[in-house]
C-alpha cells in the first residue's frame, strides 16, 4: 500500500488468507482445434479460474507464495496494490494447488 507521501508499507497477510495474482491466460483462451474463445463469451456453469499464490498467511498449510491455485471467481474479493489486481481469499476457498513441489502426492495430472 503506498502511503499519503509516496511511502511503501510491507503488507502481512493474516490467519489463513491468499493474496493471488491471476493468470495472464485467464482471459482467452483457445479451443482444442485452435480457436481463439474470449474472456466475454458465456459459458454454461461456472468456470474455475487458476492464480499465482503471492503471500500467504501463518496459519495457511497447504499453499506456498509462487504455487498456482484453482479457485472459483465468483467467492473472491479483489484489491489493488500499487497499480496491480490481486485476489484475497481463505485457503478452504482454494480448490487445488499446482506446484513441482507435489510430485509425490500429485493425482498424476500436470499442467
Amino acid at each position: 500500500m503506498t502511503e499519503p507521501d509516496g511511502l511503501k508499507q510491507p503488507i502481512k497477510m493474516l490467519h489463513d488468507r491468499v493474496l493471488c495474482e491471476l493468470d495472464r491466460e485467464t482471459g482467452e483462451r483457445r479451443s482444442s482445434g485452435g480457436i481463439v474463445i474470449p474472456a466475454t463469451a458465456a459459458m454454461g456453469g461456472r468456470r474455475l479460474a487458476w492464480a499465482v499464490v503471492a503471500a500467504v498467511g501463518p496459519h495457511a498449510r497447504s499453499i506456498e507464495v509462487g504455487d498456482r491455485v484453482l479457485f472459483d471467481p465468483e467467492d473472491k474479493a479483489e484489491v489493488e496494490v500499487q497499480g496491480d489486481t490481486y485476489v484475497v481469499m481463505r485457503e478452504r476457498d482454494v480448490h487445488a494447488v499446482a506446484a513441482d513441489r507435489l510430485g509425490d502426492e500429485a493425482a498424476g495430472l500436470y499442467l
